[in-house]
C-alpha cells in the first residue's frame, strides 16, 4: 500500500473495535476553494495512538488527531472547519482553501463490519455517518494474461501500488514465480470472474494465445478490457474478433493500443503507462458506481 484509502481507515476502526480499543472515524465532507484531498477522504485514529490516512500534506494531521481524542472523550460527533473560515487561526492549509471534517466517535462495530464484508465480497457499500453518507467501492482488481518481461513488469508495479492482481502466463514464463499462475491451454480461460471494478489486460505478443482466449475474456464483466500492441496490431485483432463472430459491442469495449504513454517499448514504462490508465478509469468508474446496488449499511 503506497497510501491509505478510505477502506483502510474503516479497517483500522474495525481492528480497534475487535481489540477493545475505541477510535474515531474522520471524513472530509466539504471543501471551500482548493484542497489536496477529495470529499470522502477518511482518516482513523485509535485511543492507543494508531492512525491512518491524511487530509493534507501533513500540516493539519496533528491537530486532527488531537481533536479526535477530544471527540472520543466527549462521545459526540462534531464537524470542524480547518483552513479558511476555521476558528483555529494557527492551523492553515497550504493550498489556501478550507475543509470540513466530520468526527464520528466509535462507529457502530456491527455496521462497520457489515460494510467491510460487502467490500470483501466485491460489492459496493455505504455507511451513514449522521447526515453524511459515505460510499465505498471495491478495490481495483487486475486480471493480466500474457508472457515475458512486459507481463512481469505490470504485475510487479500493480502489486506495489496495492492492486489485487490475478496473473497468468504460459509455461515456462511462470516457472519459479509464486505470483504468476500457469496458463495451461490456448483454448480455455482459467476459472475467472469479473465485475465492475476489475480490469482485464492481455499482454501477449503472440496472436495464437489471443484467438480463443480474448473472446472469452470479453464476455466477462469488467470496467476495462485491453490488449497491448500497435494500431495496426489492434486493427488486425479487431478483424479476427469480427470474423469469429464476437458481438460488436464487446469488440468496441476492447482498448488498443493501451496506456497513457504512446508507443513505449520499455517494459517498465509500458507497465507504468498501462497502470496509470487503469487507475484513471477505475477512479472514474468507482465515482459513478459506488452507490450501486444494495441498501445502505447505516451506522
Amino acid at each position: 500500500m503506497i497510501a491509505a484509502a478510505p477502506i483502510d481507515a474503516l479497517r483500522l476502526i474495525d481492528r480497534g473495535a475487535r481489540e477493545g480499543v475505541p477510535g474515531v472515524l474522520m471524513t472530509l465532507t466539504a471543501i471551500t476553494g482548493s484542497a489536496s484531498r477529495a470529499i470522502g477522504t477518511q482518516m482513523a485514529v485509535l485511543a492507543d495512538g494508531r492512525q491512518i490516512g491524511s487530509f493534507s500534506g501533513g500540516c493539519i494531521e496533528t491537530a486532527i488527531a488531537a481533536e479526535a481524542m477530544e471527540v472520543l472523550a466527549a462521545g459526540v460527533p462534531r464537524t470542524v472547519r480547518y483552513g479558511v473560515g476555521s476558528p483555529y487561526i494557527d492551523v492553515r492549509l497550504p493550498c489556501g482553501g478550507g475543509i470540513d471534517v466530520l468526527f464520528t466517535p466509535q462507529p457502530d462495530p456491527a455496521r462497520v463490519r457489515a460494510a467491510l464484508a460487502r467490500l470483501d465480497q466485491r460489492q459496493p457499500a455505504t455507511l451513514a455517518l449522521g447526515e453524511h453518507v459515505q460510499h465505498y467501492a471495491p478495490p481495483l482488481r487486475l486480471i493480466a494474461l500474457g508472457h515475458g518481461e512486459d507481463l512481469r513488469a505490470l504485475v510487479r508495479l500493480a502489486r506495489g501500488f496495492g492492486v489485487d492482481v490475478c496473473a497468468y502466463a504460459p509455461l515456462p514464463d511462470c516457472a519459479g514465480d509464486d505470483v504468476i499462475l500457469p496458463l495451461l491451454t490456448r483454448t480455455h480461460l482459467p476459472a475467472l470472474t469479473g465485475d465492475a471494478w476489475t480490469a482485464i489486460v492481455f499482454v501477449f505478443h503472440d496472436r495464437d494465445w489471443e484467438d480463443c482466449l480474448l473472446p472469452q475474456a470479453l464476455a466477462l464483466p469488467a470496467y476495462y478490457h485491453g490488449a497491448v500492441g500497435s494500431h495496426r496490431t489492434h486493427q488486425a485483432r479487431v478483424d479476427r474478433l469480427r470474423a469469429a463472430g464476437v458481438p460488436a459491442a464487446r469488440i468496441d469495449a476492447l482498448r488498443g493500443p493501451i496506456g497513457v504513454i504512446p508507443a513505449t517499448r520499455n517494459p517498465a514504462t509500458l507497465a507504468l503507462s498501462i497502470l496509470a490508465e487503469l487507475v484513471q478509469d477505475y477512479e472514474a468508474c468507482a465515482g459513478r458506481m459506488a452507490w450501486q446496488p444494495g441498501a445502505p449499511v447505516r451506522a
